[in-house]
Protein backbone atom coordinates (compact mmCIF):
# COMPACT_ATOMS: atom_id res chain seq x y z
CA UNK A 1 0.00 0.00 0.00
CA UNK A 2 2.52 2.36 0.86
CA UNK A 3 4.29 2.09 -2.62
CA UNK A 4 1.12 2.57 -3.93
CA UNK A 5 0.59 5.73 -2.31
CA UNK A 6 4.10 6.98 -2.99
CA UNK A 7 3.59 6.07 -6.86
CA UNK A 8 0.28 8.11 -6.64
CA UNK A 9 2.01 11.46 -5.23
CA UNK A 10 5.03 10.66 -7.55
CA UNK A 11 2.06 11.12 -10.11
CA UNK A 12 0.60 13.58 -8.80
CA UNK A 13 3.92 16.00 -8.84
CA UNK A 14 5.07 14.94 -12.01
CA UNK A 15 1.20 16.36 -13.47
CA UNK A 16 1.45 19.46 -11.33
CA UNK A 17 4.95 20.21 -12.27
CA UNK A 18 3.90 19.85 -16.43
CA UNK A 19 0.64 22.03 -15.80
CA UNK A 20 3.19 24.39 -14.26
CA UNK A 21 5.36 24.07 -17.38
CA UNK A 22 2.74 24.67 -19.87
CA UNK A 23 1.23 27.71 -17.82
CA UNK A 24 4.61 29.62 -17.49
CA UNK A 25 5.02 28.87 -21.33
CA UNK A 26 1.56 30.29 -22.52
CA UNK A 27 2.29 33.46 -19.97
CA UNK A 28 5.74 33.83 -21.45
CA UNK A 29 4.35 33.85 -25.28
CA UNK A 30 1.61 36.45 -23.65
CA UNK A 31 4.43 39.00 -22.19
CA UNK A 32 6.70 38.05 -25.62
CA UNK A 33 3.80 38.95 -27.92
CA UNK A 34 2.88 42.42 -25.78
CA UNK A 35 6.80 43.33 -25.90
CA UNK A 36 7.71 42.53 -29.30
CA UNK A 37 4.00 42.47 -31.00
CA UNK A 38 2.77 38.95 -33.12
CA UNK A 39 5.02 36.09 -33.85
CA UNK A 40 8.65 38.49 -33.56
CA UNK A 41 10.09 35.91 -30.74
CA UNK A 42 12.30 32.57 -31.30
CA UNK A 43 11.87 29.11 -29.49
CA UNK A 44 14.83 29.94 -27.16
CA UNK A 45 13.39 33.62 -25.98
CA UNK A 46 9.91 31.65 -24.95
CA UNK A 47 12.03 28.82 -22.79
CA UNK A 48 14.37 31.58 -21.41
CA UNK A 49 11.52 33.92 -20.77
CA UNK A 50 9.27 30.72 -19.18
CA UNK A 51 12.71 29.82 -17.49
CA UNK A 52 12.50 26.38 -18.99
CA UNK A 53 14.67 23.94 -21.21
CA UNK A 54 14.14 24.22 -24.89
CA UNK A 55 12.93 20.36 -24.90
CA UNK A 56 10.22 21.43 -22.34
CA UNK A 57 8.77 24.24 -24.87
CA UNK A 58 8.75 21.13 -27.12
CA UNK A 59 7.15 19.06 -24.41
CA UNK A 60 4.30 20.75 -24.04
CA UNK A 61 3.90 22.40 -28.04
CA UNK A 62 5.08 20.61 -31.30
CA UNK A 63 5.96 24.25 -32.90
CA UNK A 64 6.37 27.87 -32.01
CA UNK A 65 2.91 28.37 -33.71
CA UNK A 66 1.13 25.76 -31.54
CA UNK A 67 2.14 28.09 -28.86
CA UNK A 68 0.38 30.79 -30.62
CA UNK A 69 -2.58 29.06 -31.32
CA UNK A 70 -2.67 27.94 -27.82
CA UNK A 71 -2.82 31.19 -26.26
CA UNK A 72 -4.96 32.51 -29.52
CA UNK A 73 -7.81 29.35 -27.65
CA UNK A 74 -7.30 31.39 -24.62
CA UNK A 75 -8.38 34.59 -25.63
CA UNK A 76 -10.90 33.27 -27.73
CA UNK A 77 -11.98 30.81 -24.56
CA UNK A 78 -12.78 33.75 -22.70
CA UNK A 79 -15.70 35.23 -25.49
CA UNK A 80 -16.73 31.23 -26.23
CA UNK A 81 -17.14 30.51 -22.41
CA UNK A 82 -19.21 33.62 -22.32
CA UNK A 83 -20.83 32.74 -25.52
CA UNK A 84 -21.83 29.35 -24.34
CA UNK A 85 -23.20 31.32 -21.03
CA UNK A 86 -25.02 33.92 -22.94
CA UNK A 87 -27.27 30.28 -25.12
CA UNK A 88 -27.38 27.91 -21.39
CA UNK A 89 -29.42 31.73 -20.66
CA UNK A 90 -31.48 31.30 -23.60
CA UNK A 91 -34.88 29.26 -23.68
CA UNK A 92 -34.00 26.46 -25.51
CA UNK A 93 -36.51 26.51 -28.82
CA UNK A 94 -38.35 24.02 -30.63
CA UNK A 95 -35.03 22.38 -32.06
CA UNK A 96 -35.89 23.72 -35.62
CA UNK A 97 -33.47 25.51 -37.94
CA UNK A 98 -34.68 29.04 -37.18
CA UNK A 99 -34.93 28.58 -33.41
CA UNK A 100 -30.97 27.36 -33.23
CA UNK A 101 -30.06 30.16 -35.41
CA UNK A 102 -32.03 32.38 -33.26
CA UNK A 103 -29.96 30.85 -29.90
CA UNK A 104 -26.81 31.45 -31.99
CA UNK A 105 -27.74 34.90 -33.18
CA UNK A 106 -28.52 36.09 -29.38
CA UNK A 107 -25.45 34.52 -27.87
CA UNK A 108 -22.62 35.92 -30.72
CA UNK A 109 -24.27 39.75 -29.74
CA UNK A 110 -23.88 39.12 -25.97
CA UNK A 111 -20.66 38.13 -26.76
CA UNK A 112 -17.52 41.02 -27.11
CA UNK A 113 -16.00 38.89 -30.24
CA UNK A 114 -14.38 42.23 -31.24
CA UNK A 115 -11.47 42.14 -28.71
CA UNK A 116 -11.13 38.86 -29.09
CA UNK A 117 -10.33 39.60 -32.65
CA UNK A 118 -8.16 42.41 -31.51
CA UNK A 119 -6.32 40.62 -29.25
CA UNK A 120 -5.71 37.70 -31.29
CA UNK A 121 -4.40 40.28 -34.59
CA UNK A 122 -1.88 40.95 -31.73
CA UNK A 123 -0.58 37.72 -30.79
CA UNK A 124 -0.66 36.10 -35.00
CA UNK A 125 -0.81 38.88 -37.24
CA UNK A 126 -3.75 40.09 -39.51
CA UNK A 127 -4.75 37.53 -41.80
CA UNK A 128 -4.69 38.74 -45.06
CA UNK A 129 -2.40 37.85 -48.13
CA UNK A 130 0.73 39.61 -46.85
CA UNK A 131 1.00 37.47 -44.20
CA UNK A 132 -0.79 33.66 -45.52
CA UNK A 133 0.60 32.13 -42.19
CA UNK A 134 -1.63 34.54 -40.01
CA UNK A 135 -4.61 33.12 -42.33
CA UNK A 136 -3.79 29.40 -41.32
CA UNK A 137 -3.41 30.21 -37.86
CA UNK A 138 -6.65 32.29 -37.61
CA UNK A 139 -8.74 29.68 -39.41
CA UNK A 140 -7.22 26.76 -37.04
CA UNK A 141 -8.16 29.01 -33.81
CA UNK A 142 -11.39 29.24 -35.28
CA UNK A 143 -11.63 25.39 -36.39
CA UNK A 144 -11.10 24.50 -33.46
CA UNK A 145 -13.49 26.61 -31.29
CA UNK A 146 -16.92 25.85 -34.06
CA UNK A 147 -15.88 22.51 -32.48
CA UNK A 148 -17.14 23.27 -29.28
CA UNK A 149 -20.10 25.38 -30.82
CA UNK A 150 -21.40 22.63 -32.46
CA UNK A 151 -21.07 20.10 -29.32
CA UNK A 152 -22.94 22.75 -27.41
CA UNK A 153 -25.80 23.59 -30.07
CA UNK A 154 -26.17 19.31 -30.58
CA UNK A 155 -26.02 19.04 -26.94
CA UNK A 156 -29.22 21.38 -26.95
CA UNK A 157 -30.82 19.92 -29.62
CA UNK A 158 -29.99 16.34 -29.60
CA UNK A 159 -33.55 15.81 -32.28
CA UNK A 160 -31.75 17.96 -34.67
CA UNK A 161 -30.52 16.86 -37.71
CA UNK A 162 -26.52 16.73 -36.89
CA UNK A 163 -25.96 18.13 -40.54
CA UNK A 164 -28.49 21.02 -40.16
CA UNK A 165 -26.34 21.87 -36.74
CA UNK A 166 -22.98 21.66 -38.37
CA UNK A 167 -24.36 23.54 -41.03
CA UNK A 168 -25.55 26.29 -39.53
CA UNK A 169 -22.49 26.84 -36.49
CA UNK A 170 -19.52 26.58 -39.19
CA UNK A 171 -21.80 28.91 -41.46
CA UNK A 172 -22.09 31.15 -38.41
CA UNK A 173 -18.46 30.59 -37.74
CA UNK A 174 -16.76 30.65 -41.38
CA UNK A 175 -18.87 34.16 -41.75
CA UNK A 176 -17.05 35.39 -38.55
CA UNK A 177 -13.53 34.67 -40.09
CA UNK A 178 -14.64 36.89 -43.15
CA UNK A 179 -15.72 40.01 -41.10
CA UNK A 180 -13.03 39.56 -39.06
CA UNK A 181 -11.10 39.81 -41.67
CA UNK A 182 -12.78 42.82 -43.14
CA UNK A 183 -12.78 45.08 -39.66
CA UNK A 184 -9.18 44.33 -39.08
CA UNK A 185 -8.51 45.66 -42.63
CA UNK A 186 -10.53 48.74 -42.68
CA UNK A 187 -11.70 50.01 -38.72
CA UNK A 188 -9.70 47.50 -36.26
CA UNK A 189 -7.75 46.32 -34.16
CA UNK A 190 -8.08 49.63 -32.17
CA UNK A 191 -10.95 49.25 -30.38
CA UNK A 192 -12.75 52.56 -30.59
CA UNK A 193 -16.11 53.78 -30.74
CA UNK A 194 -15.77 54.36 -34.20
CA UNK A 195 -14.59 50.44 -34.89
CA UNK A 196 -17.05 49.06 -32.61
CA UNK A 197 -19.64 50.50 -33.94
CA UNK A 198 -18.59 48.79 -37.25
CA UNK A 199 -18.11 45.72 -35.94
CA UNK A 200 -21.76 45.40 -34.94
CA UNK A 201 -22.88 46.51 -38.15
CA UNK A 202 -20.56 43.91 -39.87
CA UNK A 203 -22.22 41.50 -37.22
CA UNK A 204 -25.30 42.57 -38.23
CA UNK A 205 -24.75 41.81 -42.07
CA UNK A 206 -23.52 38.68 -41.59
CA UNK A 207 -26.55 37.82 -39.50
CA UNK A 208 -29.12 38.79 -42.33
CA UNK A 209 -26.99 36.62 -44.35
CA UNK A 210 -26.70 33.82 -42.81
CA UNK A 211 -30.23 34.08 -41.26
CA UNK A 212 -32.00 34.07 -45.48
CA UNK A 213 -30.77 30.61 -45.17
CA UNK A 214 -32.04 29.43 -41.96
CA UNK A 215 -35.49 30.97 -41.34
CA UNK A 216 -37.65 30.28 -44.43
CA UNK A 217 -38.14 26.35 -43.27
CA UNK A 218 -38.60 25.14 -40.25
Amino acid sequence: MHLVLSDVTTTDRRAALKAKHRAAILQAARDLVDERGGRGFSVDDLASRADVARRTVFNHFASLDEVLLAVCEQELSVIIDRFLADMARTPIGDGSRASMFEELESAARGADLAPAISGMYRIIGEPGKEDPKAAVLTQTAFSRVTERLRDEVARRHPGADPLDTALLVDSLMSGIVVIADHWLTHDGPDLTPASLTAWDALLSRLVHSVRSGYMPTS
